[in-house]
Parts: structure tokens; C-alpha cells; sequence
């Protein structure tokens, strides 16, 4: 019912906000004309007036995955062209390979993103690092609204079945990079593939910021995934896909429904963001409201989870905590992190994480208790949140350089 309610809003507003795009594109350069002819008292009124058309225009969710834009990277010396390709497709997510043009590629990454409410394309910047120096791919996850209900359920199982099949296309020698959300559930495909003596595994298996283990250091987020049994989750959070999108009828998390509650986790910091932004506006900041789009169409292109998938992870990783405790199952057999023993592990955390706290990503080194200590690390990022391990300055320049040193180490 909500999802209708809101589709129907989203709807209805499409046209005015339309409307508020053109009203801003025009009346700027007129404030910009008045301003250089000395007619102060219009322009101020005028620019006020596109500044608040803009924000009007865009400060709405996207169920549309945003363009990577990446295509070119530098390769040792030389600016090299990057074409994006479909390496394996499923109906719930594609292996995205981005081949770098006559370049000496490097070792073969597979980068798993989140399928949290936010496209792979939240990774662009980790993307865009990890190019400088190896063969990368993502896990490019597909809206859930727009998978018909003919291409089945998509569970957790599902999940990290998925990751599997990515990983034995890389084929041997490869490594995996997980960033927040998927982590458990890489750890559980590495250490399935390591039991089963695939020789697909991974060299080097790096997990950021991630819900290893919830039960330390417990942020709102895991209050949150413990306040409610499944019961309320699965009466107030889920809903069914409107009639006129392809994955129609289908039972899912609405995208929107996890923005809103990170929003609201930070809502004053958001609504700080939005006033700076109508000033950078008025100001003709082009640089500084230039930034704040990029991020904000980012973050505002929202996509919808299984439902099957969010309420599993919900009880799995959130509630039962089946990862630490060695419960945790994939097709009906526990699974055995002990079998990961030729694999190096990297656990990446964030000083000012919110979303997952200090120690809780960490806890995979003690899980992983057969990979040797010579082949473990653990780097904790000063002075960043959520964000900040993957993407930004630090990410560039302090954390990504563990990571290459990792794969480099253990690379064939």
C-alpha cells in the first residue's frame, strides 16, 4: 500500500518538478543579465527564485542506475581507454567487467557491493582506484522491481550462490573485495569453495566495513535489526512492486524505505547540506553545488531488495548472528570458515563508522582461526565514517594502498 501511495506521489510531482527544472535553467542566466546590467534589486530576487527551482527539481529518488562514467584510467605511465562489459549476466545481478584497453590488466579483483537499497555504482571511486593497478569487476546488482516474477525468488542462499559463480568465471587467481553488506556472505562463499576444494578460491579475500559480527559495538543500525521480531518487519517494511513495472507483484524492500531510514538517522546533517546548497546556488558556487549533485544523485537512486533476501539477512546476520556463533547455513550445510587456509584475509574498518562499528568486521579474523597469522591483517581507518573507507581521500591514499599490498603479496 505505501509503495503505491508513494509511486503515485513520485507521479504526480514528475511534471512540476519538470516544470521547476526549465523555471531554474531560465531564470538564471536573466539573474546573471541583471546582475552585469547593475539591476541588483531583480537579480538577488531572481537567483533566489532558480535556486529554489533547482533544489525543487532534483531533490527526489532515482529507481534508475546511475552511468559509472568511467573511461579511462591511468595504467602505469599512460591514460588508458575502459570499456565496461557484461562478463556474466543473471537476472538478479550481472559480473561488469571493466576492461582496460592494451594495458598490462593486473591481477583479476572481483569488487562485491552491497544490494542494500543503493545500485554498485555507490563503488565508482573504489572502482576507479582499483583500476590504476588490476583487472576489476562488480557485482552490478539489478533493481528488484524490475525482475519479472517469472525469474523466481532471490533469497540469501541465492546471494552468495551468485557470489560463486562470479568467482569461478575469474577463474583461478583472482581475489574479492567486499564492501559492507555482502560480507558475510563472501566469507561464507569463500569458505564453501575452499571445502569443496574449488580451485576458483580467491588468493585474497578483503572484507570493509562490514556486519561480521553485530554483537560488538552495536550501532542504531543493529538496535534497529534487533528492536522488532520478523513478524514487524515483514507487516511494515515489505511491499509489492506496482502493477506497471516488470517485476509487478512482486513482494520486495522498498528502495525508498531504507533511504528514508538512513536519512533519518542524519537528518539534520542532510537538511544542512540542502541549505548550503541553496546558497552555493545563489552564489554561482559552481564547483561546491556541482559536488552536491553528484553526491545526491547518487544517493538518491534507490533500488529495491527481495524480500525474501532483506528478511533473511534481517534474522541471519542482524538477529541470530549465525555467522560467529557457526551457525549459519548455504543449501542446507553449515558453513565452514575453519577450510579457509590458502586465502589472505584484510579487514578494513572506519574510526566514525555508524553503520558498522569498530571491531565488528574484525571479528573475521578470529572466525578465519585456520588462515595462517602471517597471511592476516587488519587496517582501521582514522578519522572516517561509513563512506570513507571506500571512497574519498583516505580511501586513495591510506586504505587502498593495504589493499593492493594484500593482493600484490598474494598475488600467482
Amino acid at each position: 500500500m505505501f509503495y503505491s501511495l508513494y509511486q503515485a506521489q513520485s507521479d504526480l510531482l514528475a511534471p512540476w518538478r519538470q516544470l521547476a527544472r526549465g523555471a531554474s535553467t531560465a531564470l538564471s542566466p536573466w539573474a546573471a543579465i541583471a546582475s552585469g546590467t547593475g539591476m541588483d534589486a531583480l537579480a538577488q530576487p531572481l537567483r533566489y527564485a532558480s535556486a529554489a527551482c533547482e533544489l525543487f527539481a532534483h531533490t527526489t529518488t532515482t529507481h534508475k542506475r546511475p552511468d559509472y562514467g568511467i573511461t579511462e584510467v591511468q595504467s602505469g605511465n599512460v591514460i588508458v581507454p575502459v570499456t565496461e562489459e557484461v562478463a556474466l549476466a543473471t537476472p538478479f545481478g550481472s559480473l561488469l567487467h571493466f576492461r582496460k584497453d592494451g594495458a598490462n590488466h593486473g591481477p583479476p579483483v572481483l569488487i562485491v557491493a552491497p544490494m542494500s537499497g543503493h545500485f554498485a555504482t555507490l563503488l565508482r571511486a573504489t572502482v576507479r582506484t582499483m583500476l590504476r593497478d588490476h583487472d576489476v569487476y562488480i557485482t552490478d546488482w539489478v533493481n528488484a522491481r524490475d525482475v519479472p516474477l517469472s525469474a523466481g525468488k532471490f533469497d540469501l542462499d541465492d546471494f552468495t550462490g551468485t557470489i560463486i559463480s562470479f568467482l569461478r568465471h575469474l577463474g583461478k587467481g583472482s581475489h574479492v573485495v567486499a564492501v559492507c553488506q555482502p560480507t558475510p556472505s563472501v566469507m561464507a562463499a569463500v569458505s564453501v569453495m575452499a571445502e569443496a576444494g574449488d580451485k576458483a578460491v580467491p588468493n585474497s579475500m578483503t572484507l570493509m566495513a562490514g556486519p561480521i559480527d553485530t554483537r560488538i559495538n552495536p550501532t542504531k543500525v543493529n538496535d534497529l535489526a534487533k528492536a522488532h521480531d520478523m513478524a514487524w518487519f515483514e507487516n511494515n517494511l515489505i511491499d509489492t512492486v506496482p502493477w506497471r513495472f516488470a517485476g509487478a507483484g512482486r513482494r520486495v524492500y522498498p528502495g525508498v524505505t531504507q533511504l528514508t531510514a538512513f536519512m533519518s538517522m542524519n537528518i539534520e546533517r542532510h537538511l544542512q547540506a540542502h541549505i548550503r546548497q541553496f546558497r552555493n546556488l545563489v552564489s554561482a558556487d559552481v564547483v561546491a553545488s556541482d559536488a552536491h549533485r553528484r553526491f545526491y544523485d547518487e544517493y538518491l537512486a534507490v533500488m529495491d531488495l527481495p524480500a525474501e533476501f532483506y528478511l533473511q539477512t534481517i534474522q541471519t546476520i542482524f538477529q541470530d548472528h549465525a555467522l560467529p556463533l557457526g551457525k549459519l547455513t548455504y543449501q542446507g550445510r553449515k558453513v565452514n570458515p575453519s577450510a579457509i587456509r590458502r586465502t589472505a584475509l584484510l579487514t578494513v574498518e572506519g574510526e566514525k563508522d555508524d553503520i558498522c562499528a569498530i571491531g565488528q568486521t574484525m571479528a573475521a579474523l578470529d572466525i578465519c582461526d585456520r588462515v595462517p597469522l602471517t597471511m592476516k591483517n587488519h587496517h582501521l581507518q582514522t578519522g572516517v565514517g561509513h563512506y570513507g573507507v571506500f571512497s574519498g581521500r583516505r580511501w586513495d591514499n591510506e586504505v587502498y594502498p593495504r589493499v593492493r599490498e594484500v593482493i600484490q603479496t598474494n598475488a600467482l
